[in-house]
C-alpha cells in the first residue's frame, strides 16, 4: 500500500470527490480524518472506511470558521499522531447571478467557504506537515482557470482562480520543508455539488458564444467523469510517484475545456 503509516485530512469527505478520495487513501493504507459540514455524512463516510478494514474518524466543521478548522486538525493529530496529507476539497457553488443581482453577502459566503476555507485548512495543518514533510492537494475547478463562459458564476470562478494562485504560492514557501502542493481542476464530474447552487435571474442573460453541438468531452464519449477517477489523480499527487511535482495545476476534464473553453 502506497500510504501505509501516513495520516490524511480530507475536507468535504461526506460525498462526491471527497468521499471517493478518503476511501481510496484509506485503501492505500492512510488513516483518514473525514471532515464534512454535515455530521451524518462525515460519520457515514468514516464508518464505510472502517467497515472496509481501513481506519478513519469523522470530523464536523465549517471550513470558514478558524476555530472549528483548527480543532479538527488537532483532533486528527491527536488520534493518529501525525499528519502527512491534506486534501482541501470542500466547497460550494454558491449563488450564480448577474453582477447587479449578486449581493455582497452572496459573494462573501462563496469566497469564505471556497478560498478562506482552503487557507484555513492548510494554515492549521502546516505546523504538523513541517515535522516530516507531506503533500497538499487543493480541489479547484475548470471554472476560473480555463472556463469563463458560465455566466453568473463570478464569485465561484474567482474563488477557484484564487485557489490556484494560493497553491502556487505555498508550493514555493513550503518546499524547504519537503511539503508539496498541487491543485486539481475537475470539469464535469458526477457529484452533488450542484445542490449547493442557487441560480438567480440568469434566464435573460445572453452568452455570446456558440459551442459545438457534440463531442464536448472528447476523451469520455461526451460523458461526465466519476469521483473515483478524480480520487485516483489525488492519490498520485500525494504519493511518492509524484515526488517531483509541486506548484502545478492539473485539469481532469476529458479535454472538455479544450473545445468548450
Amino acid at each position: 500500500m502506497q500510504l501505509q503509516g501516513k495520516a490524511a485530512l480530507v475536507t468535504g469527505a461526506g460525498s462526491g470527490i471527497g468521499e471517493a478520495t478518503a476511501r481510496l487513501l484509506a485503501k492505500e493504507g492512510a488513516a483518514v480524518g473525514c471532515l464534512d459540514y454535515d455530521e451524518r455524512e462525515a460519520r457515514e463516510a468514516a464508518e464505510r472506511i472502517n467497515k472496509d478494514g481501513g481506519r478513519a474518524i469523522p470530523l464536523v466543521a465549517d471550513i470558514a470558521d478558524p476555530g472549528q478548522v483548527a480543532a479538527a486538525v488537532e483532533r486528527v493529530v491527536g488520534e493518529f499522531g501525525r499528519l502527512d496529507i491534506v486534501v482541501a476539497n470542500a466547497g460550494i457553488n454558491g449563488v450564480w447571478a448577474p453582477l447587479e443581482d449578486l449581493t455582497p453577502e452572496d459573494w462573501d459566503r462563496t469566497l469564505n467557504t471556497n478560498l478562506k476555507g482552503t487557507f484555513l485548512t492548510v494554515k492549521y495543518a502546516v505546523p504538523h506537515l513541517k515535522k516530516q514533510g507531506g503533500a497538499i492537494v487543493v480541489t479547484s475547478s475548470v471554472n476560473g482557470t480555463r472556463t469563463f463562459s458560465n455566466t453568473g458564476a463570478t464569485a465561484y470562478s474567482s474563488s477557484k482562480a484564487g485557489q490556484v494562485a494560493f497553491t502556487k504560492m505555498i508550493a514555493v514557501e513550503l518546499g524547504r520543508w519537503r511539503i508539496r502542493a498541487n491543485v486539481i481542476c475537475p470539469g464535469a464530474i458526477h457529484t452533488d455539488i450542484s445542490e449547493s447552487t442557487e441560480k438567480r435571474n440568469l434566464e435573460h442573460v445572453r452568452i455570446p458564444i456558440e459551442f459545438p453541438k457534440g463531442g464536448q468531452i472528447p476523451a469520455a464519449d461526451d460523458k461526465p467523469g466519476e469521483s473515483a477517477q478524480v480520487a485516483q489523480l489525488v492519490l498520485f499527487l500525494v504519493s511518492d510517484a509524484s515526488s517531483h511535482i509541486s506548484g502545478t495545476e492539473i485539469w481532469i476534464d476529458g479535454a472538455q475545456t479544450l473545445v468548450r473553453g
